[in-house]
């Protein structure tokens, strides 16, 4: 209710701001901005949360708080549910209409690399989904191999594209090597074993869906609970490399039109009576 209330309390600015780049982000009918892909990736790693929200809400409306159903997997609102997948892939559908439109903007190809690494999740959530909805042999000698391989390459494009695209890393030759840093930056990013922990962090923590390999921790609510808040604290962390990356990028662009400003051009070096500069 407060961040939808049109009255001028709460940062009233702020919320106006954030539901209007949720709506950009769901309908992508214009030019993608810096703060639509952000949120949006930000999304991607709350999957998990707005999955959980829906399954609490069907529930409220289906009135199965505090009843049997709530431990039964094949109700309504189930974990068996269909429900359930379709909101965990939205958020990276979502992204990977933002690269579509990206690329009909700038026909940048880096782009559909960039869609590419979102379509990936696709199956890795609908065959984790399938779990329930086949036989055990079929899963076992079938479904499961290939959510398994399909889980492995998300996982590891995401991190290359983490290191040499968001971050900027260029696998490891650009390490440390910042232009004018901030006074943040000369404090934080210029120790190196800050690089290393993010590298390292990120690397594990893109590949904690593992879990789901024990039947045990997979039903177990403490560590799926651990598992998402890593999740969060991984995109967290992601949020201020990435940030730090494009305020580079901005600042070198500045750069680049400041000296084309200021070198005069060959037509002003022939007006000039001169014939030098002072």
């Amino acid at each position: 209710m407060a961040l939808i209330s049109p009255f001028d309390i709460f940062y009233l600015s702020s919320r106006y701001f954030f539901l209007r780049t949720v709506w950009r982000i769901v309908f992508p009918f214009q030019a993608i901005s810096f703060a639509d892909f952000f949120l949006a990736d930000i999304f991607t790693s709350m999957s998990k949360v707005f999955s959980d929200l829906e399954r609490s809400v069907c529930r409220m409306v289906h009135r199965q708080v505090a009843t049997i159903a709530w431990f039964e997997a094949d109700s309504v609102c189930g974990s068996h549910a269909v429900a359930i997948p379709i909101v965990l892939v939205l958020p990276y559908l979502f992204r990977l209409f933002q690269c579509l439109r990206q690329y009909k903007d700038t026909r940048e190809k880096t782009t559909l690399l960039n869609a590419l690494k979102y379509s990936t999740a696709v199956p890795v959530i609908f065959l984790s989904a399938l779990k329930y909805h086949v036989f055990p042999d079929n899963w076992v000698n079938i479904y499961r191999p290939l959510w398994l391989l399909s889980g492995v390459v998300n996982s590891l494009y995401s991190f290359y594209w983490d290191l040499t695209r968001d971050w900027d890393l260029s696998c490891f030759t650009r390490i440390f090597k910042f232009s004018r840093p901030n006074a943040l930056s000369y404090l934080l990013y210029g120790r190196k074993w800050v690089y290393f922990w993010v590298i390292g962090t990120n690397l594990i923590l893109r590949c904690t869906w593992t879990y789901k390999l024990s039947s045990h921790l997979r039903h177990n609510y403490l560590t799926v609970f651990a598992i998402t808040a890593l999740e969060i604290f991984r995109r967290f962390q992601w949020a201020f490399f990435r940030v730090e990356n494009e305020w580079n990028k901005m600042n070198s662009k500045q750069n680049i039109q400041l000296s084309t400003i200021d070198k005069p051009n060959d037509e002003q070096k022939l007006l000039d009576p001169n014939g030098y500069s002072v």
